[in-house]
């Protein structure tokens, strides 16, 4: 609500034209359908356009096999992009701000991620726009207050049994207690470094893989020897390219046993989920897929 009544006020200066999207999850029974009624209250009164998908998620969820997290992310993102398609919308903006950062950062953090992981939430990735990213939403919560805007508290946000929920309640709060005002600045900057690090990234293994054609993840195979001669960090990059191109998934345990195997004898083979397998033969690793 914060996003769109900032958006009002400030679109004849941006000169843009503005529609709301609400995804009804159907999770949370009477709870979501009272939020999508209240959508489109707002809407009418505000006189703005308002899309509406209803998802049944958790049967989605069973079928695809993903988290309820994961499948709702999934289907309210192929919404939006249905609506710019359908539309002509140029920009999806998401009313994340840096408390969503925060717990984003540390969630991946304890998870085990690489730095790819510490980037957080992106100011901006392709039509996606997060304008309120700089915000607390203690700030956001004020500028309605003082506007008397009505908005809506999702209850399952308070339930600590899940991770996220946890780390937003327990953990951040905790830390900011002990280390007033510097935990969210720092975890913005480490988000901000690690999105800087990756872009270097992208373009040092892009240019590697030009120097050596052998070295190419798309082939379904990597040069030996080529590998060997760069650091284990480049090693790792490309052969987790590698199993991408696959359709694998990627973790750190992994990337150290397809490391480690191009230090062993030819003919060893590595497990990597999905179907593939990787093996060192006749100076290669050969991906492949049963």
């Amino acid at each position: 609500m914060a996003l769109l009544h900032l958006f009002l006020r400030s679109r004849s200066v941006l000169g843009c034209s503005i529609a709301v999207a609400h995804v009804n999850f159907s999770l949370r029974t009477g709870e979501s359908d009272g939020d999508e009624d209240f959508v489109r209250e707002a809407c009418r009164v505000l006189g703005i356009e308002c899309h509406v998908r209803r998802f049944d998620t958790r049967k989605v969820s069973a079928a695809w096999k993903k988290s309820i997290e994961e499948t709702a992310r999934i289907e309210r993102y192929g919404f939006f992009e249905e609506l710019c398609l359908e539309h002509g919308y140029t920009r999806i903006a998401t009313g994340h701000h840096i408390g969503d950062n925060a717990e984003t950062v540390l969630f991946n953090l304890f998870r085990g991620s690489s730095t790819g992981g510490l980037r957080g939430i992106r100011a901006s990735n392709g039509r996606i726009i997060r304008p309120l990213l700089p915000f607390r939403s203690g700030e956001l919560a004020d500028y309605l207050e003082e506007r008397s805007i009505a908005w809506r508290i999702d209850a399952s946000n308070l339930d600590t049994v899940h991770d996220r929920n946890f780390i937003r309640l327990r953990v951040i709060p905790l830390i900011e207690e002990r280390f007033r005002d510097k935990l969210m600045p720092a975890l913005n900057r480490i988000s901000e470094h690690a999105v800087e690090f990756d872009e270097f990234v992208e373009r040092h293994i892009g240019r590697l893989i030009e120097e050596h054609p052998g070295l190419d993840p798309r082939g379904g195979k990597l040069h030996v020897v080529s590998l060997l001669k760069l650091t284990r960090f480049e090693r790792k990059e490309l052969l987790k390219r590698a199993l991408l191109e696959q359709g694998g998934t990627v973790d750190s345990r992994l990337l150290e046993r397809l490391a480690d195997l191009l230090e062993r004898q030819p003919g060893r083979s590595v497990p990597a989920g999905r179907g593939i397998s990787v093996v060192r033969k006749d100076g290669f690793l050969l991906f492949s897929k049963e």
